[in-house]
């Protein structure tokens, strides 16, 4: 009698085992469900959470789209890279006024409004107005650029904006170029924002654009207070245009060296 229990516990044993382990083995084959957010989710408190790579606003959260940026011609192009740009100063703790940032769009020629000042957190479009270029960087459009002193050219790149003071030009903003040998020159150079006579549509019908500066980037009589007070202390500027020097020396944007443009521009 104990050989054929003994014949049936060998059996037995690998049964046992198999039914002790089936309900694991099925267990590991059923999906996990993840909750996927719906299109153009816009709850705040999600929209502010930091991301694995980047933590910057994302277009793709459409904030270019919601505001309808496309419709003033800003180039998408040039909100990725502010954004991008934007982030990269946040983390190395240069914004103290992180809520707002502006775009100066120099693919536009200066007959239209390419100064966008844009509330990040609410998502709104505060200002669009004229912006112009130094009188060495081209006429209706900005095509060159510089660092240099004395070139009156205008200078590319990104910016954090300084305090507040009353010179030559009345109440002004003072700009500190946070890109070497591309715009780092600017607190030297005294490039500034502030208002100018000739920087409004009065001057554009007259003339066919707006005049130019030394290199800062003037704007209207109009709302340059308001405009000053939104950005200044501590709030991004970026300055753009796919320029091929700027591409390749930027130390912002990672993606300098892909898409470069077919025209040249000088720099000095």
């Amino acid at each position: 009698m104990k050989k054929p229990f003994k014949k049936f516990s060998c059996l037995a044993l690998p049964v046992c085992i198999l039914l002790v382990h089936l309900p694991f083995v099925f267990a590991k084959a059923i999906p996990v469900s993840h909750k996927v957010p719906s299109p153009g989710h816009s709850d705040s408190a999600a929209a502010a959470a930091p991301r694995a790579e980047h933590a910057y606003p994302d277009p793709e959260v459409n904030i270019y789209d919601s505001i309808e940026l496309n419709t003033l011609d800003l180039s998408k192009q040039a909100f990725r890279d502010a954004l991008i740009g934007y982030d990269r100063l946040r983390r190395e703790g240069k914004l103290s006024n992180d809520s707002v940032i502006s775009i100066i769009d120099f693919t536009l020629p200066s007959d239209k409004k390419r100064l966008f000042v844009i509330d990040l957190k609410n998502c709104r479009l505060l200002y669009n107005t004229f912006v112009a270029h130094g009188r060495n960087s081209g006429g209706a459009y900005a095509t060159r650029f510089s660092n240099n002193p004395s070139s009156n050219k205008s200078s590319l790149g990104f910016y954090v904006t300084g305090d507040t003071y009353y010179g030559e030009h009345g109440y002004s903003l003072r700009l500190e170029g946070e890109e070497r040998g591309i715009n780092s020159n600017a607190y030297r150079r005294a490039i500034v924002m502030h208002c100018a006579d000739y920087v409004s549509e009065d001057y554009i019908n007259e003339n066919g654009m707006l005049g130019r500066s030394f290199g800062c980037p003037a704007i209207p009589e109009k709302n340059y207070r308001s405009i000053i007070e939104e950005i200044k202390e501590g709030s991004c500027l970026f300055v753009y245009r796919p320029d091929r020097y700027y591409l390749t020396h930027t130390r912002l944007l990672q993606h300098a060296s892909k898409n470069l443009p077919e025209h040249r521009s000088t720099e000095g």
